[in-house]
């Protein structure tokens, strides 16, 4: 029993704990730059950039390589949005822009506020991406990870921003995100080997 109890208030101080860390990320944003997190938060936003990913690697593993990665790729988006869900919809924590005493001292820079929050789809899937790519073409473009893993830290850092998601959201999301992306980046080396040996 005492245990119990010293457990619940080791998780009530982890959310009380992020919720402080929330306030104060989110509401370092300003007006000004609140067109800017909209545009970064926006999934639609980075489209160049996942066809300019396939361009490059088109370049290192030619088409039938690239269509094994394409499969791998959309399973690993596919596992990542049904995990992130799965979550959601199990410990239905409210997102930050629903708790009633948050907003009256949060930023809130968006149109829509999701129902549950734990953990962040953008992050999972972003993160999975920049781990995914990142493996796929380190050997040829040496900077081209770190620079993946970057944008995928300012993905997560734009639900933040934005006031969708508190920082244990996202923390979560690019956990699990880089484990899926190790994942598939293996699963697609195992099919293109097998490919290539047909």
């Amino acid at each position: 029993m005492i245990e119990k109890l010293h457990d619940i208030t080791m998780i009530e101080e982890l959310l009380k704990f992020d919720t402080d860390l929330f306030l104060f990320l989110n509401n370092l944003g300003s007006d000004p730059w609140d067109n800017l997190w909209r545009l970064i938060t926006n999934k639609l936003t980075f489209i160049p950039l996942y066809a300019f990913l396939l361009f490059l690697v088109y370049k290192s593993y030619g088409i039938k390589g690239m269509l094994v990665i394409m499969v791998c790729a959309a399973l690993m988006i596919t596992t990542a949005d049904q995990l992130a869900n799965l979550f959601k919809h199990g410990l239905q924590r409210p997102r930050p822009c629903r708790e009633e005493s948050l907003q009256e001292i949060m930023r809130f820079v968006v149109e829509r506020c999701g129902r549950y929050g734990y953990f962040s789809g953008h992050a999972i899937n972003s993160m999975a991406t920049a781990v995914f790519m990142g493996l796929l073409i380190k050997n040829k473009y040496y900077y081209l990870p770190f620079i993946l893993l970057l944008w995928a830290f300012i993905v997560g850092y734009s639900r933040i921003y934005v006031g969708v998601h508190y920082p244990l959201d996202v923390l979560t999301g690019m956990f699990f995100g880089s484990i899926i992306g190790w994942v598939f980046f293996r699963l697609q080396l195992i099919l293109n080997r097998k490919f290539a040996a047909n």
